[in-house]
């Protein structure tokens, strides 16, 4: 049996043995007699919410292009999946070697232009068409019968609203263009104005949810991936807030020392400075 006390850097660089490592280390980890009281008593819903977070902390490092970080936080990730399948081990479910087999199972039927006799010389976009309807007999293996059936609840809501939309839209239920769409948001934003003056706090949250479905479809008809955007979004407020901060700082003061006029100037400033740099 491998030493799992072996640092990173002491042990072979071979992916193999390093999973192996992983593995024994979440068990001793769960080990009801020498493991470690806070791992021994998780369950998989007290885990589901590290393996979300985990996932955004990868895609996170990628935004920012963050090379050096990203073998750490996809490791973190990938301590989720041995976290889960070291939990099911224990109850008798499945393993880890289930779950790696699943998806190369998985990958070897959805690629039969590299794993079959099917020719590769066809367009991205016809390999979409071919990898849907694959995905379309595993879904009817699974009796999910339905159009919409199968996307997952737990996802980011956003994100569970493009493939919602998606699913819809290969069955001819879509806006034909952006245009159309522009136009559905229109209406919505005023039903959502009708909303905050007249009606009560559940229609006006129903509302608001119908205007961020409806941007979701935008995004989906500009190719625009919403959950990225916001992403982005969330970063260039981030930077401009800090420099708010820092330009108040530098005159010994706090934003709460400030007003909103002058705030939005030295927003405006900081933002003719990122042009500048451009």
């Amino acid at each position: 049996m491998a030493d799992v006390t072996l640092s990173a850097k002491d042990s072979p660089k071979d992916a193999a043995f390093e999973i192996q490592r992983l593995i024994r280390i979440m068990a001793q980890l769960r080990d009801p007699r020498s493991g470690c009281p806070w791992d021994i008593e998780q369950d998989f819903a007290s885990i589901a919410p590290y393996t979300i977070e985990e996932a955004h902390e990868v895609a996170d490092a990628i935004d920012r292009k963050a090379w050096d970080e990203l073998p750490g936080e996809l490791g973190d990730l990938l301590l989720q999946v041995v976290f889960h399948a070291q939990m099911a081990a224990e109850d008798g479910m499945f393993d880890f070697a289930d779950c790696a087999a699943a998806i190369s199972d998985k990958l070897i039927f959805r690629h039969p232009h590299v794993f079959g006799d099917e020719s590769r010389d066809k367009s991205a976009e016809q390999q979409v068409k071919d990898w849907e309807a694959i995905k379309a007999v595993e879904r009817a293996g699974k009796a999910e019968r339905g159009t919409l059936d199968g996307v997952a609840l737990g996802l980011p809501a956003l994100t569970r609203a493009v493939k919602l939309q998606n699913r819809a839209a290969r069955v001819g239920f879509d806006w034909p263009n952006a245009t159309e769409v522009l136009d559905k948001i229109t209406e919505e934003t005023a039903e959502l104005v009708e909303a905050r003056d007249s009606l009560g706090a559940d229609a006006l949250e129903e509302e608001f949810g119908d205007l961020m479905f409806v941007m979701a479809n935008l995004a989906r008809h500009l190719k625009i991936d919403p959950e990225q955007a916001l992403r982005r979004a969330n970063t260039k407020f981030t930077r401009r807030f800090g420099a708010i901060e820092s330009a108040l700082a530098a005159q010994g003061r706090r934003p709460e020392d400030s007003d909103l006029a002058e705030m939005d100037r030295l927003w405006d400033q900081a933002k003719l400075a990122e042009k500048a740099r451009a």
